[in-house]
């Protein structure tokens, strides 16, 4: 059987959050719901055990920091998303637990209990009566006892109609239009890279990083304790912030300037622009929906035109300083170019050191840039496939729907990872990366960066698997009643 476009629930499963939607649409749409991947459990008496790693031990990089606790709570005594957030904002004694921190699910309960709420409390499913196929987007390198487990719980406990699982890294490339190479996946505390050919994952070249986010807020935030602006407004001689307020307070701020658009990330060696020849291509930028955009730009250009000689110079002097003023916690401040090194510790680990971190003493010293960590991972691909694999480079994450610039950056200082040795020369050696990105023709996406790509391919799948009558790229529930949860197993995504 196929089912309507309208009831398809699309869920997409990240380490730190999760993303939900009803119905396909003819132009794709963003998430509506999105959440942070975390349970919280009030600790009324017998309180939860923390089975998170100790700070002090060297963490693998496999392993989250973010906690994890141990209950024989039930479904519903989990605090989930607004919920959870409310309770917080009271002051109220939490435990929150990550349970898919480590790319793996550290708790089948408290997963039902985040699934539960995406369904039932945000889309507005009803279990009893739920018509709603679901695809599931989850992290790669589940085991088969894990995928059946997921089946079974979205059969049996959720009770959806069909149940389709696909692993996030083929959903992300799904998205940008291709079916071939690596994908990087900048996370909140993790990076996670992933090569992939014609479709498949190559899962013995899968590596994960130590860096995230978070160490690029850290950084920016230390960055801003020397600008006299910012720590004369918050933080002045005559009444100084305790250390941990002034960290959180500057911590919020980078937040908000990441999440405003004021950051940008150089490359090595900037790429010329290139230059206006005064021919607009009319048909290109109403396909790209730039119509206001570029009347605001002729309109900005003649006014440019009129201005005085020293109006103009004064404007290239305000350009040339890159400063901005933004308004955080009612107080207006002004900040320069050092906003756009917000990005620099993916490529240099060591400006990390020293950093006032906990999860940096966690850690160790001994992490790899994030070049050195996709280079490792293509090199872990046959020698003949290599080729293939960098015409794809595909970097995601949410910091891409806020920070432009970080796939170039990260192209712009591969390149000596594309040839062991320049003096030989084969026929199968790579000589370029190709940088890849979701395709403006997705009109809803053309403003989300790649940050919205896991959720896009998993869209662009469930069209495909859920408008098939013969039911071979999902499972249904005469499937799920004849085979038991097996059958997610002959039905894999990688069949597609």
């Amino acid at each position: 059987m196929s089912f309507r476009d309208s009831t398809v629930a699309i869920i997409e499963t990240g380490r730190t959050v999760v993303r939900a939607g009803l119905g396909l649409h003819d132009l794709l749409r963003p998430p509506s719901v999105e959440f942070q991947a975390r349970v919280g459990l009030r600790k009324n008496g017998s309180e939860p055990t923390l089975v998170s790693p100790n700070g002090k031990q060297k963490l693998s990089k496999s392993v989250s920091i973010l906690p994890q606790y141990a209950s024989t709570a039930l479904v519903h005594d989990y605090l989930v998303g607004s919920q959870l957030d409310e309770a917080l904002a009271a002051g109220q004694d939490i435990a929150v637990s990550w349970p898919f921190a480590d790319g793996t699910v550290r708790d089948w309960v408290q997963a039902e209990a985040l699934w539960k709420y995406a369904l039932f409390n945000q889309l507005q499913l009803r279990r009893t009566q739920n018509e709603s196929p679901v695809l599931l987007s989850m992290f790669s390198g589940l085991s088969r006892s894990d995928y059946e487990r997921t089946c079974q719980l979205f059969f049996e406990r959720l009770n959806v109609a069909g149940f389709c699982l696909v692993e996030r890294p083929m959903a992300q490339i799904y998205s940008s239009n291709t079916i071939t190479g690596v994908v990087v996946d900048i996370g909140h505390e993790k990076t996670d890279v992933t090569p992939v050919l014609d479709g498949l994952i190559i899962h013995n070249a899968r590596t994960t990083s130590t860096l995230g986010v978070r160490d690029c807020q850290a950084y920016l935030a230390n960055l801003l304790r020397t600008n006299q602006t910012v720590m004369n407004a918050f933080s002045p001689p005559e009444s100084p912030l305790e250390p941990e307020a002034l960290n959180n307070l500057l911590l919020d701020l980078v937040k908000q300037i990441m999440e405003d658009g004021y950051v940008k990330v150089p490359s090595d060696g900037e790429t010329a622009v290139v230059e206006d020849e005064g021919i607009t291509d009319i048909a290109a930028i109403v396909v790209a929906g730039k119509e206001k955009a570029v009347i605001e730009s002729g309109m900005k250009k003649k006014a440019n035109a009129k201005a005085s000689a020293a109006e103009q110079a004064r404007a290239r002097e305000i350009e040339a300083l890159d400063l901005i003023t933004v308004t955080f916690r009612e107080k207006e401040v002004t900040l320069g170019k050092e906003r756009h090194r917000f990005c620099e510790p993916l490529f240099d680990p060591s400006l990390l050191q020293g950093l006032p971190s906990y999860h940096q003493c966690a850690r160790g010293s001994d992490i790899l840039s994030l070049q050195e960590v996709v280079g490792k991972s293509v090199a872990l691909v046959e020698f003949d496939q290599r080729q293939y694999v960098w015409q794809g480079l595909f970097v995601t994450g949410d910091v891409t729907r806020h920070v432009k610039g970080i796939g170039v950056a990260l192209q712009s200082r591969l390149a000596p990872y594309l040839l062991a040795n320049s003096d030989i020369q084969t026929d199968v050696q790579a000589r370029v990366i190709r940088l890849t990105n979701v395709p403006e023709y997705y009109p809803e996406y053309r403003d989300t960066g790649n940050g919205y790509a896991a959720f896009l391919g998993a869209s662009i799948v469930a069209k495909l698997c859920f408008n098939d009558s013969s039911s071979k790229n999902y499972v249904s529930k005469t499937d799920y009643i004849n085979k038991g949860p097996h059958a997610v197993i002959e039905m894999a995504p990688t069949l597609l």
